[in-house]
């Protein structure tokens, strides 16, 4: 970013107006990968086809995701980042819009894998934008209102989506998503400041970003910190019906009621993160652990699995910390390494929709996925602490702000 654009929008807008344009992208996106889980039911009865059989339009999406990051870094490491994030904005909505008229499962699983191509790359071009917007003691709290997004998406997007699936169709839904994309990539070309093409950026720089163990570590630990999240939340509507017993028309409320904790985690987890960036991350995963496992006391009453789930909800609180550590340790393939974060994003929800689904068919109940979940996060702090063993100290920069050196 030129020095006079990076003026402009301090002297002008501020900082508001241009990390709102990448948060409403983020909330987009959000609600286009959330979504199509409260809209299977809807989807497989305009397709004739069973709600297993339309499953794999879920996986489908997060397999463009992990194809999607490496590629889309590489083909767009040399573009300025605003046109890089208006095209791939542009391109996410078109996808979704298109994949609207699909009538067959197989179709609809093929635009939802080109809706998920790009996906990694414009979370991590987001984030990688609005910390260089905002001074570094303040890029935690930046990069945590562009995840925001995401975590606005579950307690707003997902669930009107599911009503707009009930009462009208998931075609109407994804729409609506095309429709919010395409609002975000206009607020992008209006609010975020221009920035130079980069054709001298090496391309090998980026690739070089595999041979770096501590990438590797990150992107291991957002696998296994997330993964034991998602191990409780790929069942949690199922388990509320089953074990809970709640009334059905309530599950879209709990689904909210998470997402209320996703906002709060992510905004206090950033807030710590520029305070203490180790401290925060190791206090993220212990929060993660304990509610975890707190789950499967709280599962059979309805009183404590409605604070249990606010409580799970700030699990999220990873995500900020996970995406500053890997701008910390990804040198000069800035775009490559952030864009990998959220592939492991998607690699994470695999694992624990995985694990919950083993534990489950091993006759072990709904509640034993909390315990599954808290297990997976125990081996993701390991993996972190194993790290950052023998790393440079935390050092404590001129503007006292507290970061990974």
């Amino acid at each position: 970013m030129t020095a006079s654009a990076a003026k402009q929008v301090k002297t002008t807008t501020g900082h508001a107006l241009p990390i709102l344009s990448l948060a409403v992208g983020t909330f987009g996106i959000g609600t286009g990968e959330f979504a199509m889980m409260g809209l299977l039911p809807d989807v497989a009865r305009s397709m004739d086809a069973s709600i297993p059989q339309c499953g794999n339009i879920v996986s489908a999406y997060a397999m463009g995701v992990v194809v999607g990051a490496p590629i889309i870094s590489l083909a767009s490491a040399r573009m300025s980042r605003k046109q890089a994030l208006i095209l791939l904005t542009l391109w996410f909505a078109v996808t979704n819009i298109l994949g609207t008229l699909a009538h067959s499962v197989g179709a609809l699983e093929f635009w939802r894998f080109l809706a998920g191509l790009p996906h990694g790359t414009l979370f991590g071009g987001s984030a990688l934008t609005a910390a260089s917007l905002v001074a570094e003691g303040r890029r935690g709290k930046a990069v945590g209102h562009v995840f925001a997004g995401l975590t606005v998406a579950n307690v707003v997007g997902a669930p009107l989506a599911s009503l707009m699936g009930e009462y009208l169709s998931w075609r109407v839904a994804y729409l609506l998503v095309g429709a919010i994309a395409l609002i975000a990539a206009f607020m992008i070309w209006r609010f975020i400041p221009r920035d130079d093409p980069r054709p001298g950026h090496s391309l090998l720089g980026e690739l070089r970003a595999f041979g770096r163990k501590q990438i590797w570590y990150v992107l291991g630990v957002v696998m296994l910190g997330t993964g034991g999240m998602f191990c409780v939340y790929t069942y949690v509507s199922a388990a509320l019906l089953h074990v809970t017993h709640v009334p059905l028309w309530s599950i879209p409320l709990f689904q909210a009621l998470w997402g209320v904790g996703m906002v709060v985690g992510a905004y206090v987890g950033a807030s710590a993160i520029d305070r203490n960036p180790l401290g925060a991350t190791i206090g993220a995963f212990i929060w993660n652990v304990v509610t975890l496992s707190l789950f499967a006391f709280a599962l059979p009453h309805l009183w404590s699995v409605t604070i249990i789930i606010f409580l799970l909800g700030g699990t999220i609180a990873l995500g900020p910390a996970m995406q500053m550590r890997l701008m910390a340790v990804a040198g000069d393939a800035q775009t490559m390494a952030a864009s990998m974060n959220h592939a492991a994003f998607n690699l994470a929800n695999a694992l624990g929709a995985w694990v919950g689904a083993f534990v489950l068919a091993s006759g072990f109940g709904y509640a034993a996925t909390g315990w599954a979940g808290g297990g997976i996060a125990v081996m993701g702090l390991l993996l972190f602490l194993l790290s950052v063993r023998g790393e440079p100290r935390l050092e404590r920069s001129t503007d006292s702000s507290v970061r990974f050196h």
